[in-house]
């Protein structure tokens, strides 16, 4: 089936064909029509599995043709996000499939100045998307009203347990009139998200897409044991090999960041970083700049691993292992989205292999490791202009080689 298909109007039919959209995904096929037909939702799919569109085409609908309740003004739906990043991709795309439409979207996050979204709020908005911390303060200040809310969207639910803002959604329910549609999204569920959804969805309709492996099919995801002082030559040797691809790297903390991209600009490799301590609108201009392919090379705390949608990353390299096993599924899935093949690497120190084994019992199986041999480690170290064997080749060597037996010691 087409989103031609579907009866939803021709502006969003046109609007999803000038973005490429063309047959829904699994997400999107069970969840669109349940929405439509205002059922409660209890989703559970993998990142990059298509969400956002999922519960976005059918709201937009409900607001464009009147079958919400008619209200002369106030907000409509809140779609609660745990990150700046994820609130301005969310609204992105919610204004990119209501183009043409009589919904007006607006995105609102904390780290700019508020009196521009201020003047905002006070005309027409249908649908909010927003972060926790911003929308609490405009409401306490009396410039948010959420009696006229007919749709609650809580995305990214796992994510916002995780950084503990379950009181925050508890406040909000408590100020969200009674009778009203809740839609429920997480990439995945355990004992706590089970017991915060069914606390707040009336008899859902429950839709789970994730396979066994929660890592995505199309991500060929492996490791290599390099140690921790060692860890930068890798990645610059990893640059240096592919000048051109799009390469994501995941730090564990703000100073890590921040030392990784002294460390590449020390071997003329340009690099942007961002995390917490940036302002909005740097955080805004690096996400751009990667986007757009005006850089190549991202430094990044786990604040973008969760639901950011950046086109074409040809890699993602776990420069540290993540304490949690789940942000390691959430960092791979940055690449190989929607139909893309991507590829990637942790690098490992032997400090860290409690956290390898952690995260493969998460994901039910070993990972690939790629192996390195002793000349080929210091080679790399060396920065040997002579060696001829880039990454790339080692990992497509590794796919196609055959296992070897290890050999017994006497």
């Amino acid at each position: 089936m087409k989103f031609e298909d579907y009866r939803i109007s021709e502006e969003i039919k046109e609007n999803l064909a000038k973005m490429g959209l063309k047959r829904p995904t699994d997400i999107q096929y069970k969840s669109i029509p349940a929405i439509l037909k205002g059922e409660d939702v209890l989703a559970i799919a993998q990142t990059g599995t298509g969400k956002t569109a999922a519960f976005a085409i059918p709201i937009i609908e409900k607001i464009h043709k009147g079958k919400l309740k008619k209200r002369e003004d106030g907000i409509r739906c809140v779609v609660m996000v745990p990150t700046r990043e994820l609130a301005i991709q969310i609204s992105e795309a919610f204004q990119n499939m209501a183009k043409g439409t009589k919904v007006k979207v607006f995105g609102l996050y904390g780290g700019v100045e508020q009196d521009a979204q201020i003047e905002k709020l006070s005309k027409q908005v249908d649908v909010l998307v927003s972060t926790p911390g911003r929308m609490f303060d405009l409401y306490s200040q009396g410039f948010i009203r959420f009696d006229r809310v007919d749709q609650l969207v809580l995305d990214e639910a796992d994510h916002m347990l995780a950084l503990g803002f379950i009181k925050d959604i508890q406040d909000l329910i408590k100020k969200l009139p009674k009778y009203r549609q809740t839609l429920f999204f997480s990439a995945t569920i355990d004992e706590k998200i089970k017991k915060l959804a069914y606390s707040l969805v009336n008899k859902p309709i429950r839709i789970q897409v994730s396979p066994k492996d929660p890592v995505s099919k199309n991500v060929d995801h492996s490791v290599a044991h390099v140690e921790m002082d060692d860890k930068r030559f890798f990645l610059e040797r990893l640059v240096k090999e592919n000048p051109e691809i799009k390469i994501l790297v995941f730090v564990r903390t703000k100073v890590r960041a921040e030392r990784v991209k002294a460390a590449m600009e020390r071997v003329q490799i340009e690099a942007l970083t961002i995390h917490s301590d940036k302002e909005q609108s740097e955080r805004n201009d690096v996400m751009s700049k990667f986007r757009s392919g005006k850089s190549h090379l991202l430094i990044a705390t786990d604040v973008t691993a969760r639901g950011i949608d950046i086109p074409n990353v040809d890699y993602v390299v776990n420069y540290d292992l993540p304490d949690d096993p789940e942000f390691y599924v959430h960092r791979v899935g940055r690449t190989g989205r929607g139909k893309h093949k991507g590829k990637a690497v942790s690098f490992c120190s032997s400090s860290e292999k409690e956290l390898l084994e952690e995260i493969e019992q998460f994901v039910s199986k070993p990972i690939k490791v790629l192996d390195i041999d002793f000349h080929e480690y210091e080679d790399t170290i060396d920065l040997s202009a002579n060696h001829d064997e880039d990454w790339k080749g080692l990992l497509d060597r590794e796919e196609k080689a055959p296992k070897k037996k290890k050999k017994k010691k006497k």
